[in-house]
């Protein structure tokens, strides 16, 4: 009768009035048909698009899109878009306790069942195929890999990458600042760096450089008397600042001071070399060191178990060879 609701109609309304006030009822309606519940135990397991999704259930795309539009309108799955496709996953995080406790126990019920068995088995080919395809890429691209790779991201982002595995509390000193490039490289990744240069000029050039949110400090200090308290760092760098020292076992002797016992020191300097014109144009003492040499100082300047290593060279570079030298405070 017109103007009056059918008692279809009016059961719906009154489904919706209770599952409004009894969330369950509403998240037992997602999951009640089969199929809905064999797409959450796939996307569970991996992220998965549309298409690889009709692969698995074996199920036309608009089918999938409609059911997985009731599920995420009820908040079991979640998307995100990577390019042009969009990632299906299982929102646990973002399920409530009633949602949660419902998950557990349908897909005890549904994941011994011959239909989420075969699902399993086209979603490993499903995944196969995606490995095929990184595979088939890598085939074809090993001989120019190195050149392709520099030329989307550069030379040395792997190098700057491995900063991340730093210990995010450390304070390390960049002893011989300068412009404050190396210090600007690591204080993302660590609790503070103190920068000490000489040179006012120089100190001027990193604050101009560095930005002010990072936890640099920069101080003004010769190397062999560091304005920093005793055993405050837990590493300390030395990069090309060592040739410029008269006495360089002095100089890391006051480093071995501000640095924590079993903190360490990174010296990065000259291999010996015989370009006598830096001593007369750029203020250069020494004419690089050898590896026994910088045991040496070292060992003699409180470090034990030093490591030095040449570094590899750069074909466009004009300078000598660098090394890098790491040891351990006693």
């Amino acid at each position: 009768m017109a103007g009056r609701w059918s008692c279809d109609t009016l059961n719906i309304r009154i489904y919706g009035l209770m599952s409004q006030a009894v969330p369950i009822l509403g998240h037992m309606a997602a999951v009640s048909d089969p199929v809905r519940c064999r797409a959450l135990l796939i996307v569970e397991q991996h992220e998965l698009t549309v298409s690889e999704m009709c692969a698995v259930l074996q199920m036309p795309q608009s089918s999938v899109s409609r059911h997985l539009k009731t599920l995420g309108d009820d908040g079991w799955v979640a998307s995100r878009r990577d390019g042009t496709s969009r990632y299906y996953s299982l929102a646990v995080d973002d399920l409530d306790l009633p949602a949660r406790q419902l998950w557990a126990l349908v897909r005890d019920q549904y994941a011994s069942t011959t239909a989420a068995e075969e699902d399993r088995r086209r979603l490993g080919g499903v995944l196969a195929r995606r490995r095929a395809t990184s595979r088939a890429f890598f085939a074809g691209a090993a001989g120019e890999w190195d050149h392709l790779r520099e030329g989307l991201f550069g030379e040395s982002f792997h190098l700057w990458a491995m900063l991340g595995l730093v210990d995010p509390d450390m304070v390390v000193g960049d002893l011989g600042c300068g412009t404050g490039t190396l210090a600007q490289a690591i204080a993302p990744f660590v609790r503070q760096v103190i920068a000490v240069d000489a040179s006012l000029d120089m100190l001027e050039a990193a604050q101009r450089r560095l930005e002010p949110t990072l936890p640099v400090e920069l101080r003004q200090g010769e190397i062999e008397a560091l304005p920093i308290d005793d055993d405050t760092l837990d590493a300390a760098v030395l990069s090309l600042v060592l040739h410029h020292v008269p006495d360089p076992v002095r100089a890391l002797a006051e480093v071995a001071r501000v640095v924590k016992p079993g903190g360490r020191v990174l010296v990065v300097d000259m291999l010996p070399h015989d370009r006598e014109e830096y001593q007369q144009h750029m203020g250069h003492v020494w004419l690089g060191f050898s590896e026994p040499q910088m045991v040496k100082v070292l060992n003699g300047a409180g470090f034990e178990r030093a490591r030095v290593r040449p570094l590899p060279v750069d074909p466009e570079a004009k300078g000598p060879s660098l090394f890098a030298a790491v040891a351990t405070k006693r």
